[in-house]
């Protein structure tokens, strides 16, 4: 899986990521990866992919060209099948997946057109009956439970991201430069594994204790494990009358930096044509 801001980034990352040896059977994305030009890229990589799109995107069925929304509304009953997509806090996840088979528009120049397996994802919420779209590619034949798990280990991941975020503050550095932002990044990313591979394994050893007393607890989750270890371990933060006032000078003092770099960006902004 590639994480980039931009498609054209995503794209570059790809392909650097290849000629550096490193081996993928699949690129996972959301709806600002699923544009032509980088599904393109990704089968000129030997790639599969499996991107979402938005409810207006045009497909080419075997019988027409029409919108995603369109095509879905087709389907019969028995094309839809429920599948377990994984588990949540609230329960199970359960949703409706129905698979259509579509032309491929990015055939790479020099490609076979007929070669590999091109299809439209559809996932329906079995309740509200919500509807999510995914283009996918696969360079042989590829079967729905196939697709499907890839579509959760993305959810899988941003899941992740969205954990370090909550729990490490990944999102909360105030960096101004790429060595402060990869710094920052690193950090807080190495204190997430710490939290997950621990509330991992105590999870392991709660399966295979069967205790009783722990038969009705959630399991341990990284941000539960954080706060034992806030309330028995780390120490708590410094609140003594000799720290507070250094902390403030180190905080005036790099903000006076950063005054003094906004007004010189400000004066040759001013200045430059």
């Amino acid at each position: 899986m590639c994480f980039a801001s931009k498609p054209q980034l995503a794209a570059h990352m790809l392909r650097a990521a290849g000629q550096q040896g490193i081996s993928a059977s699949f690129f996972l994305g959301d709806e600002v990866y699923g544009g032509r030009e980088l599904r393109t890229t990704c089968r000129e990589l030997g790639l599969g992919y499996v991107v979402a799109v938005r409810s207006n995107h045009q497909v080419t069925t075997p019988a027409a060209k029409l919108s995603v929304t369109q095509a879905a509304s087709r389907l019969p009953k028995r094309a839809w099948q429920r599948m377990r997509t994984g588990a949540g806090q609230k329960g199970i996840r359960d949703y409706d997946w129905a698979m259509i088979e579509v032309t491929a528009d990015d055939t790479p120049d020099g490609h076979d057109r007929d070669a590999g397996t091109s299809v439209l994802l559809v996932r329906r919420h079995r309740y509200t009956r919500t509807v999510s779209y995914y283009r996918c590619f696969a360079p042989g034949p590829v079967t729905l439970a196939r697709l499907v798990s890839l579509v959760c280990r993305r959810w899988r991941v941003e899941d992740d991201f969205q954990d370090a975020k909550e729990v490490c503050h990944l999102d909360k550095g105030q960096v101004t430069c790429w060595n402060s932002w990869h710094r920052w990044s690193v950090i807080a990313l190495v204190a997430y594994a710490f939290l997950a591979v621990a509330a991992a394994l105590e999870r392991a050893a709660q399966t295979g204790r069967n205790d009783p007393a722990e038969a009705d607890l959630v399991p341990l989750s990284s941000h539960e494990l954080l706060r034992l270890l806030r309330a028995l371990i780390l120490p708590p933060s410094r609140r003594d009358p000799e720290h507070l006032p250094w902390w403030s000078t180190w905080r005036r003092r790099h903000q006076h930096r950063a005054r003094l770099c906004h007004r010189r960006w400000h004066a040759y902004a001013d200045t430059t044509p």
